[in-house]
């Protein structure tokens, strides 16, 4: 089934290859990010009200019973040194992503995660919690019903769970109070990262820009890198950046495999090629099975006990034939794969069969295991 699905996906991608290069190739928009305009996490802690008894154990959480006591004291509340035994208040962590370029005053969508043993979030309030950055600054404020996507249900026999009903969303939950200190305008060089680094995209990329402009405007500093200086007259980084984006260029990509060995998913670009190889797949399988049996005394014997008396039986079926794939040199992925399938190997075969190929020196790409 696997083998199957490897193959799908090997057709989808040579279809969207054929697409791409129908198409002229990938915005420039697609395949970099501008250097400087970015997103920057923010985290908070915070308390969420109204659970239906499913909050933390507040003997068990004392730092959610310690918040619970702080803000209502900060409400005019005292109940330091007070027994507190609700089980409707769970402390919680707030995560949340400031865009590039969020004004203050906009809104932005905010996780929350339990920090005790609270059971679920359903149903809970988040209450005002602070959001801060790297740098200790306070960037946006978080309140609101939490939406959680999962439930838990039981009794003292046993229970249900479906997803995870720890964690929830606030949806525009939180509004940003304060900027980040960014003038992409006032910017005299713009720099473009490549999401993929490679030199030869690099390069494509700066010939495409300078062909738009018919002037040397942009020059690729590393296969990571492409410089834009020397702005045309007239023109803003803002409306430089807008006609950039738009342009369309050919992504270069390594001759590269990736394996997951955990599922047994395996990815391969279109550029991996083969050396002449001979690939053999043999299995020697040990059925092992043990079927024990009862020996009993003879009737009416003073003497002997049962037994359990243990039967093993070992059996060794060895492959009737071989299978041998011959692969001549110059052998594309899609030549690879078919000769795979006609052997009628696993994919967990396939790993071992390829990590043996590139130990030989017979495959020309990089093999990545997660």
């Amino acid at each position: 089934m696997r083998i199957l699905l490897l193959t799908a996906l090997l057709a989808i991608s040579f279809g969207c290859t054929s697409t791409a290069e129908a198409s002229g190739g990938s915005r420039i928009k697609d395949i970099v990010n501008i250097e400087g305009v970015r997103e920057n996490m923010l985290i908070g802690y915070g308390l969420v009200v109204g659970l239906n008894g499913t909050g933390d154990k507040l003997n068990n959480a004392p730092f959610t019973k310690q918040s619970l006591t702080a803000m209502l004291e900060r409400l005019g509340v005292n109940v330091r040194d007070q027994n507190l035994n609700t089980g409707n208040v769970a402390a919680v962590m707030v995560t949340g992503t400031l865009p590039p370029f969020g004004n203050q005053g906009s809104r932005i969508d905010v996780n929350v995660s339990t920090l005790g043993d609270a059971k679920s979030l359903q149903g809970g309030t988040l209450l005002v919690t602070p959001l801060m950055g790297a740098d200790g600054e306070v960037y946006a404020v978080a309140q609101g019903p939490v939406a959680v996507g999962g439930y838990t249900a039981g009794g003292d026999a046993g229970s249900v769970t479906q997803n995870i009903p720890t964690a929830g969303r606030v949806p525009n939950g939180a509004i940003i109070e304060r900027e980040q200190e960014f003038q992409l305008a006032d910017l005299p060089t713009v720099r473009l990262a490549l999401k993929n680094p490679d030199l030869t995209t690099a390069r494509r990329i700066a010939a495409t820009i300078n062909q738009q402009y018919g002037t040397k405007v942009a020059e690729a500093e590393n296969g990571a890198t492409v410089r834009v200086a020397n702005l045309p007259n007239g023109k803003s980084v803002v409306d430089m950046l807008t006609d950039i984006e738009q342009l369309e260029v050919e992504p270069d990509q390594v001759a590269k495999i990736v394996i997951d060995e955990r599922s047994g998913v395996i990815v391969m670009g279109e550029n991996v090629k083969i050396s002449t190889v001979a690939v053999a797949q043999g299995n020697l399988t040990v059925r092992i099975t043990e079927t024990p049996q009862v020996s009993q005394p003879a009737p009416f014997s003073q003497q002997g006990s049962t037994q359990v008396v243990p039967r093993t039986n070992i059996a060794i079926d060895p492959d009737k034939e071989g299978n041998i794939a011959y692969l001549p040199a110059g052998v594309t992925l899609q030549e690879l794969v078919s000769s795979l399938n006609a052997l009628g190997v696993s994919p967990r075969d396939v790993i071992t069969i390829l990590q043996a190929i590139k130990a030989a020196g017979a495959i020309q790409a990089e093999i990545e295991v997660l």
